[in-house]
């Protein structure tokens, strides 16, 4: 493997979160307009220095809950964090909250009733997991899902995980096309996502000016953030995309600006700044790439002097809560350094600093080869809808789905899949799972297998290792509008249990 300095890895760490700062002030006058603008240099009074901005302040939560639970953090403990700490209450986050406090916890949170969970919220939040990751795409991305999922679903999760695996990668590789087919490889192929993405390399490479490029993608691939200020002009006539469906354009932008800039790190953000809709997080995005990319020393020294090492915050509850909140650069940049052995583990070398790092082929989302463990990528890894329920023990992990969804009515029949995985490779255990179904009160609620059962599992070593099934529930007197099924499982003869939660919800 490739070794990454400790040395390399700062300046990296530091250049990314200078690139956000620097492009969010930069793109920030620009967000919610629709146009495109010729751009040199910040348009803002540069008497009050860098801008607040939600794409940056929304990590430092997530700073907190990582330096809190470690490598273990998941969508669970953000989603606390979501409620406690983030102030905002407009579109996805708002509706991820709302979600929350009715007892909808994730991935149920993101996508249930938000006609924004195809939006920008989750992809502007990618950079901390790439930087406790790095060289590591196949991590990042794990911890970008758990981080979209609380308050967004289908693109706006697909899009965080395409820049976090991009991100992530960028400690190592600096080809732009390389950089891109990676984090194409660890999303769907057909997603409004991937499609952005290939509309923006196919303009650049006919020939197309960056303005007409814009046009091409906004007009395959409608967004509707350009036109959210009342009486927003349409210079160009675009149409205009479903309420919310904003990830895949946005994204899109992020690649024009990187693509039409060749390589120059002010003229590729003042071209994505230029493009408006969502400026401040295509151009804080694009600004973290680069800086990734060039490390902090080669940053040019006239974007860094106006904005200077201070963090300002904007969305963070900070009067009923206890974040430490970092208040420059450099100590967000020292903080994130000391946590990533937290995640790295074994790839970190801690007599030296070095981080052994992955590259070429080993960068690209692909099939787990070894001989334990079942072969999968990364697309296997999204549920089959935002309707699934996971939890994990020791000996397997489980999986609780409702392919028809979570809403349901007296007399309803629901489908309910159960996934098991043995992942006891450290003991080869074939395991016996016992079920016990633990149903509301009230009259008529059922299960097909009867509130007892059992599922053998067998390994992966002379066996398949996952096992399915799939029952019925028979919905009966509902009490409450959010009433929860839960499922017991254990091993049999094994002292450890876990319980997977499957919210259901009445509405009228």
């Amino acid at each position: 493997m490739k070794k990454l300095t400790k040395e390399q890895y700062y300046d990296k760490v530091r250049g990314c979160w200078f690139g956000k700062n620097i492009g969010g002030t930069l793109g920030a006058p620009f967000e919610a307009y629709r146009g495109a603008y010729d751009v040199e240099f910040y348009t803002h009074d540069l008497a009050t220095g860098v801008l607040p901005n939600d794409d940056l302040d929304l990590q430092l939560a997530w700073l907190n809950a990582a330096e809190r639970h470690g490598a273990s953090v998941n969508s669970k403990i953000l989603a606390e964090y979501w409620i406690s700490c983030i102030g905002p209450n407009w579109a996805e986050y708002g509706v991820g909250k709302a979600n929350l406090r009715m007892g909808l916890v994730p991935p149920l949170s993101g996508g249930y009733t938000n006609a924004f969970k195809d939006s920008n919220g989750a992809w502007i939040r990618s950079e901390l997991w790439a930087c406790l990751c790095p060289g590591h795409p196949e991590r990042a991305v794990k911890y970008a899902y758990e981080d979209a999922s609380v308050d967004h679903a289908d693109e706006g999760v697909y899009s965080e995980v395409f820049t976090a695996a991009l991100e992530s990668a960028a400690f190592v590789e600096s080809g732009l096309r390389e950089l891109v087919d990676i984090g194409l490889s660890y999303i769907p192929e057909d997603c409004g996502v991937a499609k952005a993405v290939k509309i923006a390399i196919e303009a650049y490479e006919s020939g197309l000016t960056w303005k007409e490029a814009r046009i091409k993608l906004l007009t395959e691939i409608p967004g509707s953030f350009g036109a959210q200020r009342p009486g927003a002009p349409n210079p160009d006539n675009l149409p205009l995309g479903p309420w919310g469906y904003d990830a895949p354009s946005n994204i899109g932008l992020v690649i024009i600006g990187w693509l039409y800039g060749e390589g120059d790190f002010g003229k590729s953000i003042c071209i994505a700044a230029g493009c408006a809709e969502d400026g401040d997080c295509t151009t804080a995005t694009l600004g973290s790439i680069l800086g990734i990319i060039l490390g902090e020393k080669k940053l040019p020294q006239k974007w860094l002097d106006p904005i200077g090492d201070e963090i300002k915050t904007i969305s963070l509850n900070l009067i009923n809560t206890m974040l430490e909140v970092p208040q420059t650069v450099t100590e967000l940049t020292n903080r994130t350094c000391a946590l990533m052995p937290a995640f790295m583990n074994k790839y970190y070398d801690y007599m030296t600093g070095e981080i052994s790092v992955s590259e070429g082929k080993e960068l690209f989302d692909k099939p787990q080869e070894t001989w334990m463990i079942k072969p999968y990528c990364f697309h296997d890894y999204y549920p089959e809808s935002f309707t699934a329920y996971t939890a994990e023990h020791p000996l397997f992990k489980i999986r609780v789905t409702l392919p028809e969804g979570a809403s349901i009515h007296s007399g309803d029949v629901k489908k309910v899949k159960i996934d098991a995985e043995n992942t006891s490779t450290f003991m080869g255990n074939q395991l016996w799972l016992e079920f016990r179904w633990l149903l509301p009160e009230g009259e008529g609620w059922s299960i097909s297998s009867g509130t007892r059962s059992a599922m053998f599992l067998n390994t992966y070593h002379c066996g398949t290792g996952h096992a399915e099934t799939e029952l019925e529930l028979c919905v009966g007197e509902i009490r409450e509008p959010i009433t929860t099924v839960v499922l017991e499982v254990s091993a049999h003869d094994r002292p450890v249990k876990v319980y997977v939660p499957v919210e259901l919800v009445c509405e009228a």
